[in-house]
């Protein structure tokens, strides 16, 4: 009867958690109290098979079957961290920690797509050279003769495939920084935050298993819940019930772009003798902004 009701009770369980997604702390609960279970079970057939095979005078085991059974110190000990963990647990996941990952892993993708900018900017150094020549040469005939002869007698061309990942570098770059400084401007507003983790709860799900995204038309982070329940939006530019306000002119970010340190130490400012040599060029510096 004992192992009957463990098993129907074992196969409840199973039922229930193949419903629905489970957060670490979980997992580790049901993977270190089933261990325990799979001893006790064990146990119990040892048991069972005893009290019936004793009195027939059948039945020997070797003598070491019951410690197949233990229960060890390393899984007790498992077991209570596990306990200890889903102390502080949260259900329906949360909001902060979600938005904190989803940043970090858009500021590494800001990381890729830089360096992607970077290699296709140092394979056109190129047009940069040619340009500061063919400014330098001015009127001065025996300057553009020189040009001339440099043009025809080195590959100065560039490839469409440069210009493609060029272009294409700077969208992700641009979408990468957009999308990181959306996420961390909700994960710094307590309401906007507590405004999500309220919505997990009323769609009854944890919160990292739906859809986290920023959109540059909607100008809004949103929750988009696997329910088919309507999305959760924190607008980012001063609408909305959050005052979040993160937008700036294309002025005011080019002007930012002025103080980088990227910019200041970037070929188009230092120039291309400057940048490529690594002297110190300060009266002809000074880039194109």
């Amino acid at each position: 009867m004992i192992q009957k009701t463990l098993k129907i009770a074992t196969l409840t369980s199973l039922c229930l958690l193949s419903s629905a997604v489970q957060s670490s702390e979980l997992d580790d609960l049901i993977a270190t109290s089933g261990a325990i279970v799979s001893q006790i079970d064990r146990g119990i057939l040892i048991t069972g098979a005893a009290m019936g095979y004793a009195h027939t005078g059948t039945g020997l085991s070797s003598g070491q079957l019951s410690g197949t059974a233990y229960i060890s110190e390393e899984q007790v000990t498992a077991y209570g961290n596990a306990l200890n963990g889903m102390v502080a647990y949260l259900p329906y996941g949360s909001a902060q920690d979600y938005l904190d990952e989803q940043a970090q892993d858009q500021l590494a993708a800001l990381e890729n797509a830089i360096d992607s900018f970077t290699d296709v900017v140092v394979d056109m150094m190129t047009v940069i050279e040619i340009n500061e020549m063919a400014e330098d040469a001015g009127d001065n005939p025996a300057d553009q003769a020189a040009v001339q002869e440099y043009v025809a007698t080195n590959d100065m061309s560039i490839s469409q495939e440069d210009a493609d990942n060029y272009n294409q570098s700077l969208d992700d770059v641009e979408l990468a920084a957009n999308t990181a400084a959306a996420y961390v401007a909700v994960s710094s507003n307590p309401d906007a935050v507590a405004y999500l983790d309220q919505a997990a709860q009323d769609n009854n799900t944890r919160i990292e298993q739906n859809t986290l995204s920023y959109s540059a038309s909607n100008q809004a982070v949103s929750i988009t819940w696997a329910s088919g329940s309507a999305a959760s939006s924190i607008y980012l530019n001063g609408t909305g019930n959050f005052g979040i306000d993160i937008y700036m002119s294309d002025a005011v970010i080019l002007e930012a772009g002025a103080q980088s340190e990227l910019y200041l130490t970037g070929p188009t400012y230092l120039s291309y003798i400057c940048f490529t040599t690594g002297l110190e060029c300060e009266e002809t510096s000074g880039g194109e902004g």
